[in-house]
């Protein structure tokens, strides 16, 4: 698709884009989000964001740059963070989205939203990143996955056990990003981490995905997920695995993307408009 996504907006007077607040249920606790609709009858193809930790970048800029390029795109939060009760994990988190992911698919939501249940993308940031492969790989059902700076556990896990400077620097970065959320403390954090261990890594994902259409996007100057630890490793073990429909870059910007967020939109939507916006 041309980038008139990006500066125009689409209008349909007879079924306009919307902007509805929607809830799902996850673990016995009410997941908030919004789902941002396209313009015209449908059914639009499902792109589900995942932000990271805490969730300071929400993403909803790539959320409305999808809408105006004809998905329907969901942000929402986590259990246990920005006001949804109950408790933070990561384990949460991997609930959460998978449960999410699910409902996208489902009734009433499908019928409600004028959704395609059959075209259903997870793209993520961070935390987020990690998320959305790790959902895809247990979800046969995403059509496309896009990760962004994903943090991989099962390699920041190796790291803390193995060196205990490495350990504190974990608990000291994630006890300053606590004030959102609740019941967790960044010592349970690590060490629900360090559990988790290799069962974790995103390299191990490979098998899962190989059927898939994988979106990698590293960052060249971060030092939450330097690319040379989180995202060249990753790349690596995909193509070493023959994932027939990888694609990969690195942004020189970062953890964030500040300065390539439009970049970045693009990226992502010429990915899906080749991958999710027909069926193959």
């Amino acid at each position: 698709m041309a980038d008139e996504f990006l500066v125009t907006d689409p209008v349909d007077a007879v079924v306009p884009a919307s902007t509805p607040a929607v809830t799902f249920t996850s673990g016995g606790e009410t997941l908030l989000g919004v789902l941002h609709l396209p313009a015209g009858v449908g059914p639009h193809p499902v792109v589900v964001l995942l932000h990271g930790f805490p969730g300071n970048e929400r993403n909803f800029d790539l959320a409305q740059a999808l809408r105006r390029a004809g998905y329907a795109a969901l942000v929402f939060h986590y259990r246990g963070s920005w006001g949804v009760r109950g408790s933070w994990s990561w384990r949460n988190v991997l609930d959460d989205a998978a449960r999410v992911v699910a409902a996208v698919r489902e009734d009433p939501l499908v019928a409600t939203h004028r959704l395609d249940p059959r075209r259903v993308a997870v793209v993520g940031h961070s935390l987020g990143g990690f998320t959305a492969l790790m959902t895809a790989a247990f979800d046969p059902a995403v059509r496309a996955v896009a990760s962004v700076a994903a943090f991989d556990f099962g390699i920041a896990a190796a790291g803390s056990r193995a060196d205990p400077a490495v350990r504190s620097a974990y608990v000291e970065s994630w006890e300053g990003e606590l004030l959102p959320l609740r019941g967790t403390s960044a010592e349970a954090l690590v060490a629900e981490m360090e559990a988790a261990g290799g069962g974790w890594s995103l390299a191990r994902l490979a098998p899962r995905l190989a059927d898939r259409p994988v979106l990698l996007v590293g960052t060249g100057r971060d030092p939450v997920t330097p690319a040379e630890m989180h995202h060249d490793p990753l790349v690596e073990a995909y193509e070493a695995a023959a994932l027939s429909r990888l694609e990969h870059r690195v942004f020189p910007t970062d953890h964030a993307l500040s300065d390539h967020r439009v970049a970045l939109a693009r990226t992502i939507v010429d990915f899906l408009d080749r991958h999710l916006r027909t069926l193959v």
